[in-house]
This record gives C-alpha cells, sequence and structure tokens, in this order.
C-alpha cells in the first residue's frame, strides 16, 4: 500500500507539534487527523479506524499506553508508534507488549515517525509472534547496547516493577537507596 492511500491519526496534548505533525503527513501524501486527547482518539477510532497512529505516552486523563490497547482493540490492523520525551526501556517494552509496532523519543521528525512504521516488526518477519496473545515483539537491528545503557534500561525495568518506589528497587537490585538515586539522577547514556 503506498502511502498516497494510508490515513494516520496524531495523538498529543502539545497543539503544536500536534498541528506541525499533522501538516507534515498531509504534505507527504496521507491522510491526516489530529486528536488532543485520548478520549478524543478513540471517538476519531471508532468512528474511521486509522491505519496508523502516532501516541504521545504522557497526556493529561488516559495514558499513551492505555489508547495504545484501546487503539489496537477497536482495530488490530493499526499500526501504532509510541512517540514521548519521557524515555524509558520500560515503558518502550509495555509499548509494545500493548500492541504498538514501534517506540521513538522526542524529538521525531516526520520522516522518522513514517520510517518507524515501515521498519519490519516480529509480526512482519519471519520471527514468531504470539498468536494467542497477539503480542508484538520488537526487532533489534543490528545494535548492541553499551553495558552502561544496558544497566540504566535494567534499572529503569525494575524501577517500574516497583511503581517508582526507588527503594523496593534498590532492595531488589541488591544495591544502596542512595546509590541507586545518584544512578538515576544521570540521564541515559546513547548506545
Amino acid at each position: 500500500m503506498t502511502d498516497s492511500a494510508r490515513t494516520i491519526l496524531v495523538v498529543d496534548d502539545d497543539d503544536a507539534l500536534r498541528t506541525r505533525l499533522v501538516r507534515a503527513f498531509t504534505e507527504r501524501g496521507l491522510e491526516a487527523r489530529g486528536a488532543a486527547s485520548a478520549e478524543a482518539a478513540v471517538t476519531l477510532a471508532t468512528s474511521d479506524s486509522p491505519e496508523l497512529a502516532v501516541v504521545d505516552l504522557r497526556m493529561p486523563g488516559s495514558s499513551g499506553l492505555q489508547l495504545v490497547r484501546e487503539l489496537v482493540t477497536i482495530d488490530r490492523a493499526t499500526r501504532v508508534v509510541v512517540l514521548t520525551g519521557y524515555g524509558s526501556i520500560a515503558t518502550a517494552l509495555e509499548a509494545v507488549r500493548l500492541g504498538a509496532v514501534h517506540y521513538l523519543t522526542k524529538p521525531a521528525d516526520a520522516e522518522q515517525i513514517l520510517a518507524a512504521f515501515d521498519r519490519p516488526t516480529a509480526a512482519d518477519g519471519s520471527a514468531a509472534s504470539d498468536d494467542a496473545g497477539g503480542e508484538q515483539e520488537p526487532v533489534v537491528i543490528g545494535e548492541v547496547a553499551s553495558l552502561a545503557r544496558a544497566e540504566w534500561e535494567h534499572i529503569q525495568r525494575v524501577l517500574t516493577d516497583c511503581g517508582g518506589n526507588v527503594s523496593q528497587a534498590a532492595r531488589l537490585l541488591g544495591i544502596h537507596r542512595r546509590s541507586l538515586q545518584r544512578k538515576l539522577s544521570k540521564y541515559p547514556l546513547p548506545r
């Protein structure tokens, strides 16, 4: 299917970003619509399900993760990319588990977002997918994380599992709470 035949829904509470992305996708031949909230997006998707959706992770009201689940429930063929300024491996894994095909951190332009839709996923390629649960696994393409990045991602995963409780996460990781707080105060390292 060509880009000119595709429909895309941009869901972001940032009016300027949403407007800019809708305009950029329209200029590239897509039929683009925007929604400022998860609730508005569900209404639009229920009346006319998009083929593609770009969903902000953090919005007032329902979260982007909850919206991913709802969009995929409305139409399993909708391909969702989660876009966020607050990226972590734990939320990326959760987004993909809920049905997103990829996860991008802001800033991302229209070309990067379209490229994320076109990248293969385990459900598209030869990798096996869980047909019973309909879950899609992310595909790592030719990149190996540095040791520091792998540590950061593990810490984020444990912290998310603990509901953000630093003391509990520190106990599970076997390090002192203050050491964990120091690690968390640093920005994630690039791959």
